[in-house]
């Protein structure tokens, strides 16, 4: 991605050069305008479900652990999917630390 050194509006390319769509001003395609361009894609990513390992501060629940069966969980909420889907709980067991989640 390139910016217009004038207006700071972001150029695209338009044959052979770069082009701000605001003001017009115009640049060539070098080497380092290359180098901005990412042409590697990424198939999987990873998700990092819970930033430390002390959930302290988190709210907890009445929901009972797969594993052991306590009856309190921590709970949070991560955007996994796309923006217009609903976002994804996870639960925590507060006794033996099983982590799992839940789907609306």
């Amino acid at each position: 991605m390139q910016f217009c050194p004038k207006c700071k509006s972001m150029m695209f390319p338009v044959q052979g050069v770069l082009k701000c769509k605001k003001c017009g001003h115009l640049l060539d395609k070098t080497e380092e305008s290359e180098a901005l361009i990412s042409k590697t894609k990424r198939d999987e990513r990873e998700v990092i479900v819970l930033d430390s390992n002390e959930p302290q501060g988190l709210p907890t629940t009445q929901i009972r652990c797969p594993e052991c069966e306590h009856n309190v969980a921590y709970w949070w909420l991560r955007q996994l999917r796309s923006a217009d889907e609903s976002e994804t709980r996870f639960l925590k067991c507060v006794k033996c630390g099983t982590t799992w989640r839940e789907y609306d």
